[in-house]
């Protein structure tokens, strides 16, 4: 971990950036059930110290994007042992001569170790994505490009039952443009991965890519097939399947705007496809090759009262290969938030969501919360909320109801 900080700091160490933003606080939630168990609730709170970091770099030769948060939490009656959050994303890459360039990502979050378990701290894992290589683009004309690239990928978990890989991406891309607003090409990727586990899995795709804007709509995506084989004691399994992805955004006026992400995959579990779709959960209990759609949905609407609503659908589905598991999910989610005065500010938001097993089994979540903000000064702001959470299982044991408070404090360094 101190290594993937370190290297990320030397990578941006001499850009040309705007201001850091910087903001810390103190947030202390109390719940009166934070074990989220069908009986025997345990009240509890914890008390959590938040510091929060944005960067990005002008445009220029080396160009990143850094989004942080770190935490710490102590729980008063010792329902859990002290946590510490993290959630990185950076992005970056450096130009090395005309058309060579090397990029370099990390993403860092916290996850569901089991997606059929409630979302407590026992049920977490930490989720370390590392990728770095060199991508080549050649312009061989004014209307086509030829893009090659070669990445190595570490995927890291912070527990040991977690399963750890390593893998090798390989990508040849071929784009024309046919206007000025219409572009389409062909692209083969192979993606080699290794568990720690020793299983190996093979991934090939091949793909038409395409993308077209018009004046308030923009569509770009690809289509193609993909195979994938795994490898383990002597057992080869293959599978194959039509894969692609969709990106939609639509302007439907100055103040609102529509989108649309989708894609299918042949995958594993130790890749970013839920870093790329926050919704998406991996059943870590399965170690797998597996097929994956995920469909997030949604509009944005600002009102001249200065009121801002989300409103949201989103969609998934795993296909466990060798073990044919089959999970899916669905739901929708909405945020609203407005003024109230120069200092106050109100915030709200909830989420539906209905999970199938195997068996049979559905659960139904629900989350509720609702809130304020008020300025003390410029820079330092008091926030309160409360909120609640149920689960309603076909399997008694896994219902439950939970209702929380929180209270916090936040100050903007710069």
């Amino acid at each position: 971990m101190l290594f993937l900080v370190l290297t990320s700091l030397l990578f941006v160490g001499g850009l040309q950036a705007e201001p850091l933003t910087l903001s810390g606080g103190v947030t202390s939630r109390f719940t009166d059930n934070a074990t989220r168990s069908s009986s025997d609730k345990t009240s509890d709170a914890e008390t959590r110290v938040n510091l929060s970091l944005g960067h990005q770099s002008d445009p220029g030769r080396c160009e990143s994007r850094t989004a942080a948060n770190v935490g710490y939490g102590i729980w008063h009656n010792e329902t859990f042992d002290p946590q510490d959050y993290v959630a990185l994303s950076f992005n970056g890459d450096c130009e090395l001569v005309r058309g060579l360039s090397w990029t370099l990502s990390d993403n860092i979050r916290d996850v569901s170790a089991n997606s059929r378990a409630s979302d407590t701290p026992d049920n977490r894992t930490r989720k370390n994505v590392f990728r770095t290589g060199p991508v080549y683009s050649l312009m061989i004309n004014p209307r086509n490009r030829v893009t090659l690239s070669a990445q190595y990928e570490n995927t890291n978990f912070s527990e040991q039952e977690q399963t750890d890989s390593e893998r090798y991406i390989g990508t040849a891309a071929w784009n024309h443009l046919f206007s000025q607003t219409l572009s389409g090409g062909l692209q083969f990727s192979t993606n080699q991965a290794e568990l720690d586990t020793g299983t190996e899995i093979d991934t090939d795709t091949v793909s038409v890519l395409f993308s077209k804007s018009w004046q308030t709509t923009r569509v770009s995506g690809s289509i193609g097939v993909s195979e994938i084989e795994s490898r383990f004691g002597g057992n080869i399994q293959s599978s194959d399947a039509v894969v692609g992805d969709l990106s939609l955004e639509r302007d439907i006026n100055p103040v609102t705007q529509f989108y649309i992400r989708a894609s299918h995959e042949l995958t594993d579990q130790t890749s970013d496809f839920d870093i790329r779709f926050d919704e998406f959960v991996f059943n870590l209990q399965e170690t797998s090759q597996v097929e994956v759609s995920a469909l997030d949905a949604g509009i944005a609407r600002q009102f001249s009262d200065g009121s801002q609503l989300d409103l949201g659908v989103f969609a998934s589905r795993s296909d466990f290969i060798e073990s044919d598991v089959l999970e899916e999910s669905g739901g929708v989610r909405v945020n609203y938030g407005r003024p109230l005065t120069e200092l106050w500010s109100f915030q709200s938001g909830a989420k539906y969501q209905y999970r199938t097993y195997e068996q049979s089994l559905n659960d139904e979540i629900y989350s509720v919360e609702a809130g304020l903000n008020y300025k003390l000064s410029q820079k330092l702001g008091i926030n309160g909320r409360v909120g609640h959470n149920a689960r309603i299982s076909e399997a008694s044991a896994g219902e439950s109801r939970e209702n929380w408070v929180s209270l916090g404090l936040n100050y903007q360094f710069f």
